[in-house]
């Protein structure tokens, strides 16, 4: 259940639903206080961090990483 008010957004045109897309998303705060991290997420991401730091060799390039997604089996 929604708390939202009732609003038929195919009346809108795609440019217009694009528009309000970006004005929602701009509206949300980049701020940690906003919407906190919790710990355990900065832990594993600070472990990642690190750890790709340590081995850069390890990384595979984003163009190798889409290949692989777009094969098909």
């Amino acid at each position: 259940m929604s708390s939202l008010p009732e609003f038929d957004f195919t009346k809108l045109t795609i440019p217009e639903r694009l528009d309000l897309i970006s004005a929602l998303w701009d509206s949300i705060p980049d701020s940690d206080k906003a919407f906190p991290m919790p710990d355990w997420h900065r832990r594993e991401l600070e472990r990642r961090l690190a750890e790709a730091d340590a081995n850069p060799d390890a990384a595979i390039p984003w163009e190798d990483v889409k290949k692989r997604l777009n094969k098909k089996p």
